[in-house]
This record gives structure tokens, sequence and C-alpha cells, in this order.
């Protein structure tokens, strides 16, 4: 598209800054994105459900990319506690990678315009134009700053300090797995198929999804599984969150970061209470990596010049599998309004606004509702060890 001579800075390097930036830069726009942190964002999050608006914004933005995006599933199960099939359902999914997604885009996004090592630390702003200042003493001007930066943004720590996000009572694990590295009769049940096993208070998952390079050949990918645990936030959740080295973390800790101590107890419980195909496959998991689930809404995304997008906005748990296409969606909606109110930056925020918030809402409260439903139908405890209870932990 014909170029607008606006310029929109971006706070924000990972997914939900990167599609902004790109559908901005498909509809005239100039854009530079800054993120915080100076070394390569890599493996953050391990398998996405691929959603229709992160297929658009991909269209839409012109970013090449694989035939598919990722694996195809093309029946859900459902497992008994010893391992065998409870239910069998149609369903046909594409799941995805963090990488795969991220890796796309950064191909297509200019290098030149993506600074890191970049930490906001004011932002002012004078009707005509905003300004970002970062604590490097740089001060950069635009026509429209948009916060992408995450569950601790610092764009709505300066616009809404009393908006914080909740811990939602429990945790995920998470873990990758070469498919070679699975013993062969739990890799033939999970192979292409999004498989679940559901006890009282817990349940875990596990889908295909791209391998190392973004490969989609069959023997190449990964299982991606996830695991939902119950902790109590004053007592549990601040050793669960103190990483290797003793540091501790806001909500998660990384691959290759988790303590002996956490990742021993958590080895242990699976081999307790977990169905036999995903003992083996949180066995043969070498870095698991686990986050804290959170809950997050605000009542307001736009300030003037200023936008909040993705999860610095809204935090959806992950049961709703739209994280990735929120941030997507709130991408299109807003170059949609841009176009629609002739690049008036306060105008289109405005119209754009109330329907993200509306859609963000939505999705926060669908996500409590099944995530309550799994965790909590027996009080807030996780499922006792050699019992068929629910013990208070």
């Amino acid at each position: 598209m014909k170029p607008t001579g606006n310029h929109a800075i971006i706070i924000g390097g990972s997914l939900g800054g990167l599609f902004a930036g790109l559908m901005l830069r498909s509809i005239g726009w100039d854009v530079d994105i800054y993120e915080r942190s100076a070394h390569t964002l890599d493996s953050r999050g391990g398998g996405i459900v691929l959603q229709p608006d992160v297929i658009e914004a991909f269209q839409r933005a012109g970013v090449s990319h694989k035939a598919s995006l990722g694996v195809v599933a093309h029946e859900r199960y459902y497992l008994n506690p010893d391992g065998s099939i409870a239910q069998r359902m149609p369903m046909r999914q594409t799941l995805t990678s963090w990488n795969l997604l991220y890796s796309s885009m950064r191909r297509h996004f200019p290098s030149q315009h993506y600074h890191q090592g970049k930490l906001l630390t004011n932002i002012q702003q004078n009707g005509e134009q905003v300004m970002a200042i970062f604590a490097d003493g740089t001060r950069k001007i635009g026509d429209l700053l948009i916060g992408a930066d995450g569950p601790n943004s610092t764009v709505r720590q300066l616009f809404l300090p009393d908006a914080h996000y909740d811990y939602a009572g429990y945790v995920a694990y998470r873990g990758l797995v070469n498919e070679a590295d699975l013993e062969q009769d739990a890799a033939a049940l999970f192979t292409e198929r999004f498989v679940f096993y559901q006890f009282p208070n817990s349940h875990i998952l596990q889908y295909v999804i791209p391998g190392e390079n973004e490969s989609l050949v069959p023997g190449e990918r990964r299982f991606n599984w996830v695991w939902y645990v119950n902790y109590n936030e004053l007592t549990e959740l601040p050793r669960i969150l103190t990483d290797k080295e003793g540091r501790h973390r806001d909500y998660s800790i990384p691959p290759r970061m988790l303590a002996s101590s956490v990742e021993e107890q958590m080895r242990v419980y699976a081999d307790t209470v977990l169905a036999p195909p995903f003992r083996k496959l949180v066995a043969a998991t070498q870095e698991p990596f686990v986050q804290a689930i959170l809950d997050l809404g605000i009542p307001q995304m736009s300030f003037e010049r200023v936008a909040l997008v993705g999860d610095a906005a809204f935090i959806p748990r992950p049961h709703t599998a739209a994280s990735t296409s929120k941030a997507a969606a709130n991408a299109i909606a807003l170059a949609d309004a841009l176009i629609e109110h002739e690049h008036d930056v306060p105008k289109a925020l405005k119209a754009w606004e109330s329907a993200q918030l509306a859609y963000g809402l939505h999705l926060l409260k669908h996500g409590q509702t099944l995530g309550d439903r799994s965790q909590f139908s027996y009080g807030v405890g996780r499922f006792g060890e050699n019992t068929t209870s629910v013990q208070q932990v």
C-alpha cells in the first residue's frame, strides 16, 4: 500500500508486537519495534493452536511461510487412567509452535527497524505526537505508540497503574519431546492427535508441533504437552517460581532454568497420577518449564495516541487457545480502523477500542469458566497421591 507518512512505535517485540507491526506496515505505515530483551527470543511457550485470525494476519501482511503453518491433528482422544481410549472425537485442528510464528514474522519484518535492549521508562504525548523515552536516554517520536509488552507491560503500568494480573490458582508445566525420543507405543498414540487425560482438579494434554528449524517432516517434529497443577499462591507458588539459580521469577521459569527440586517433585507426581502414555511423555522430556496461569482484564485500551494490545491488555487462560489469535485480532482490527478513519489516530483508536474490550472480556471470562471447572471442581487442592481423593496441600 502507498506510504502514509505515519510512524508507529511498538513496545514489545514478541508475537503481539510483530502482528501489530506487520499489519501497520501492510497499510503504509513506517514502524519501529522496541524490545526490552537484548537476547534472541526463542522457544517461548512451545505449542500454539493455530486460529483463523493468525492466518488472516499472515495473509494480509504478506508473510511468506511453509505450505502449512503447522501439523494437522484429525481427532481428539480422551484417555482412561490405564491409558486406554475412553472417547474419540473427530476434530481437525492445525497445531503450530511459537518459534515458527515468531521466526516467520521476524524474517518478514525489516531487521533495521527491530531494536533490542530497549527498556521503556516513560511516555509523553501532546495531542499531535507521542514520545517514547528509554532507559538509555534515547527518545523516539511517532504518531502512534502500541504497548505489546506482555503481562508485565510498562505501557500499561504508565497508564493504568492499578491494573495487575492475578494468579488463577494453578500452573502449567510444559515440555517438548522429539518424535524420535519417545517410546513407540506412546508415540503411535499421540502422533497427529490431540490427546487429553483428565482427573480430579487437573488435566494434561498433548499435540504434535513443528520440530527444530520449523521442520514438518514426520519423525523430525515434537510432542508438545501441557499439564495443569494446582499450587497455593502463598505457601507453594514462590518455590515453584524460584529458578535453579535462586532467582524469583514473576510468572514463568523458562527451559533449562527449573529448580531441580521442583522438577523432581513434578516428575514424582507425574509417575503417581498420570495415565501411562503421559508418564512416558513427561519422563522423556529433558527440559520442562512452567508458567503460572494468570487472569488480566483492563477497562481501557486506548489513551489518545497510545494503544494496548495482546497480553498487555487481556490475558485469557490457555484453555481458550486464544492468546495468540487475540493479539492477531487486535492488530487486524487496528489496521482496519486506521484505514476507515483515514489514519486519524485518536478517532481510530476510539472506534477500535470498544469491540476489542468486549472480545478481551469474553475470552477472559470464558477461560475462567473452563479453568475453574477443570481445576477446582473438587476444592482447590491437588489430586492425592495413591488415593482417589483431592487433598488440600
